[in-house]
């Protein structure tokens, strides 16, 4: 008789449990309202592309033309050093300070955990990109896109960009031990990929055999998705090193990495140091 009872008293408490979307979403409230409390961390963070654009800019770019394809490409290289080092960092940290121990021992699971950083990183690197921007529009007179096409495909780079990198990004962090030598495992293959990618020169630049490394990862085909949106007319698609923007080999390749990183974080994941 009791029986009926029980099993409608569990399906009521399974019912009242928060989804796990849910659970994600208030992570993410709580990750940015932490990441907003730091003053520091949120002027580092934000900052220094828009600084780097400033030094760089003054070297590379020398006629309008230039500054429309050197600001999409720094626009692409902010938004992945956000995903793929800040986030890679600080789920790093996380796990040296014992926060992913604490959150095991709780009902949320780790794909709450991953959604509310994504959260994080979509919004911190809106953020950088609006500033990205205006730095390149006040400095270097770029015109933003104009149409809703192009703003539409900024919105698909962006957003496959920022998910797969960090995924990406999650995934190498099980490499580091701490946040000593995040910074190495994580900015180097960043760095290198910059110059790899057409982020400072363009591609057909480099030698083919760098061509094909660079073309290889997400930075790539961010910055050349974000260097069709800014382009003043296709004839910049010459440039490139297919002679084309390839939008929808940017679109496949982002949606490989994504799942490639589904599959990475899945199999290399920790949530501390001596797990397995």
């Amino acid at each position: 008789m009791t029986t009926p009872v029980l099993s409608k008293t569990a399906s009521a408490a399974a019912a009242a449990l928060p989804s796990t979307l849910s659970l994600g979403l208030a992570r993410g409230a709580t990750e940015l309202r932490e990441f907003f409390r730091q003053k520091e961390s949120l002027i580092f963070t934000v900052s220094l592309p828009a600084i780097l654009m400033l030094l760089l800019g003054t070297v590379y770019v020398s006629e309008p033309s230039h500054g429309q394809m050197f600001a999409a490409s720094m626009i692409g290289a902010g938004i992945i050093s956000t995903s793929f080092v800040g986030l890679g960092m600080s789920v790093v940290a996380d796990r040296e300070d014992g926060t992913l121990k604490r959150l095991r021992g709780t009902p949320m699971p780790f794909a709450s955990y991953f959604i509310g950083k994504v959260v994080l990183v979509f919004v911190s690197s809106l953020v950088e990109a609006a500033l990205l921007m205006a730095v390149a529009v006040l400095r270097f007179d770029v015109e933003l896109p104009s149409t809703a096409e192009k703003w539409f495909t900024f919105g698909w780079v962006f957003t496959l960009g920022v998910i797969s990198c960090s995924l990406i990004g999650v995934a190498l962090s099980a490499i580091a031990k701490n946040t000593r030598n995040a910074a190495g495992v994580l900015n180097l293959p960043y760095i290198v990929l910059q110059f790899l990618s057409g982020v400072f020169i363009m591609q057909t630049a480099l030698p083919e055999s760098l061509r094909t490394v660079g073309s290889l990862f997400p930075l790539k085909w961010v910055c050349q998705g974000f260097r069709s949106v800014f382009a003043l007319d296709d004839g910049y698609a010459v440039m490139e090193a297919a002679g084309s923007w390839e939008l929808g080999k940017i679109a496949l390749v982002l949606g490989a990495w994504t799942i490639a990183g589904l599959v990475l974080v899945s199999r290399t994941f920790k949530w501390s140091n001596t797990s397995s």
